[in-house]
């Protein structure tokens, strides 16, 4: 495929050793699980609906010709501020996705709160996404986008039985979606990315701020952890610019697809 399932190579721990050929690998003969069609041994059946977040990956050219892909609505690139102690020192104003700065993609989700999440993938490109902080249900993929242009068979819509299997990671295969759901009981702030680590590093990931009210009652951040930033020069205050309210003055200017 674009992106092979399987790799070999040849790891050389002496100078002077024969070289061997390796043959070229292919997946073509793996045969690997459908999600869809397996089920938990626990019988839970699919969470009830609170919330949707749809997240649709769109490719684009930079500025700098540079080919990029976002999930949400930027480029996902650290601020000045960690998320984490923006959601602890911001108060009341730690509930408004605005605080983080457009560079995160942040989606604060409220407690207990079950969240319905649509990744989509209009490109032939697969991707596999990893959840932080959550478990999650996957409920059915389907087609999306068009497959017109390509040589591929069509894409069949997969329904989970009775009682959904749980996965922290997830593969969003080219022209497909998938729907997953979990409850929002783990207070805190969670990433979403790719596991491709060249698209993470490019920003394709979208940041959960979880309940930050229940967090700022049940956590601190050490003191250790404190002083370590101060001695990087790291802020561990204040919205994504290190300001108070919705002064974002100080970061990056965002990076979104262009239309």
């Amino acid at each position: 495929g674009l992106i092979p399932l399987m790799y070999t190579g040849l790891i050389n721990y002496r100078d002077g050793a024969p070289v061997k050929t390796i043959p070229a690998p292919s997946d073509e003969h793996l045969v690997w699980p459908e999600e869809t069609a397996m089920q938990v041994a626990d019988k839970q059946a699919p969470l009830p609906v609170d919330r949707q977040i749809e997240l649709t990956m769109k490719k684009f050219t930079h500025t700098h010709h540079q080919h990029q892909t976002t999930l949400g609505n930027t480029l996902y690139k650290p601020v000045l501020v960690p998320t984490l102690y923006t959601a602890l020192s911001m108060g009341d104003l730690a509930t408004n996705s605005s605080v983080y700065g457009p560079q995160t993609n942040a989606y604060v989700l409220k407690h207990l709160d079950v969240v319905d999440v649509v990744i989509n993938n209009p490109e032939l490109e697969d991707h596999t996404f990893h959840f932080h902080g959550h478990n999650v249900q996957v409920i059915e993929t389907g087609p999306y986008g068009n497959l017109s242009t390509e040589n591929r068979e069509p894409v069949a819509h997969k329904v989970s039985g009775p009682w959904p299997m749980w996965r922290d990671t997830i593969q969003v295969h080219g022209f497909e979606y998938i729907r997953v759901r979990f409850r929002a009981d783990n207070p805190g702030v969670w990433f979403l990315h790719c596991h491709l680590a060249w698209h993470e590093y490019n920003g394709v990931a979208v940041v959960f701020v979880e309940a930050p009210g229940v967090l700022q009652q049940r956590q601190s951040v050490p003191k250790e952890m404190v002083e370590m930033c101060k001695r990087q020069g790291i802020p561990t205050q204040g919205n994504g610019a290190g300001n108070q309210g919705f002064d974002l003055s100080g970061l990056p200017p965002a990076v979104y697809p262009s239309s």
